[in-house]
């Protein structure tokens, strides 16, 4: 019986600002004065992921779309307030770094409002059925509620090689809560990327004392809860619902092949043949 051909799911836009913020000089054309450091860097950051940690596996790119967060920011107009309007060239980029996966034969999507989260979630869930493992590109803490599988992990290049593929196991291990309880524990403790406050007095530890025995927000009993913290539970619940992943967004049939990807050229190569430089 053949094995199902592994899956690396990539968060698009994370690897994006890692690779527009994470090089130590900005990579101009040569011709004329154009930032390829966004695509430069991701192309660079993916061929080298896959070539030392996916080999074999089927890569797929997802980015957010424009309107993503429509849902979300509807149940909380405060939902990613606080995040600063990215500097010009960085989303601009997006068009080359599309037509570069595309000159590689790495195919991607950017699903129409939907967040890239939600459409990893989805893809997480329909390559599960179909029993194949699946690694998620990302540094994106909120992918650990996926770790409930055994058979899925987030892989973190910014760590050191022997912590980078993480599963359910290292998040019980490091927070002392389940890759289940992760929204629960999110909410209580907060998401300052997503501009989530978490409840005021909580901190890593309380919040993974008040869900001790696989307990979730509502089953806290009421004596644990202190009279400070009150007011702020019921926004927990609000919170817990927008951290929690949508794994039924609805998607074109048909997007995964199922097939290895071939490894990219090098970064170099893709802007040259592309004109970029």
């Amino acid at each position: 019986m053949t094995t199902p051909t592994p899956l690396l799911l990539v968060d698009g836009h994370n690897l994006l600002y890692r690779a527009w913020y994470g090089f130590p000089a900005r990579i101009q054309a040569r011709s004329v004065s154009r930032d390829l450091t966004g695509v430069f860097g991701l192309a660079a950051l993916l061929r080298k992921a896959h070539l030392a940690h996916a080999d074999g596996h089927e890569v797929f790119v997802v980015f957010d779309a424009e309107d993503g967060s429509t849902t979300r920011v509807g149940a909380d107009d405060t939902y990613k307030a606080n995040r600063a309007a990215p500097e010009p060239g960085l989303i601009e980029s997006l068009a080359d770094i599309k037509r570069a996966l595309d000159l590689a034969s790495v195919r991607w999507i950017e699903q129409d409002g939907c967040e890239g989260d939600d459409v990893i979630a989805t893809l997480t869930t329909t390559a599960r059925t179909e029993g194949r493992d699946v690694d998620i590109m990302s540094v994106d803490k909120d992918f650990y509620q996926l770790l409930a599988d055994p058979q899925v992990r987030v892989l973190n290049t910014m760590l050191a090689e022997d912590r980078r593929l993480i599963d359910g196991a290292a998040v019980q291990a490091r927070f002392h809560v389940t890759a289940d309880q992760w929204p629960d524990y999110r909410a209580l403790t907060g998401d300052q990327s997503d501009n989530i406050a978490g409840v005021r007095g909580i901190g890593p530890k309380t919040a993974a004392r008040l869900l001790a025995d696989g307990r979730h927000l509502e089953q806290v009993p009421q004596a644990c809860i202190r009279p400070a913290w009150y007011e702020q539970w019921q926004r927990a619940l609000r919170w817990r619902e927008m951290i929690r992943l949508d794994c039924k967004v609805e998607l074109p049939d048909d997007l995964l092949t199922g097939r290895p990807t071939n490894a990219m050229p090098r970064a170099a190569q893709l802007l040259e043949t592309l004109d970029l430089w």
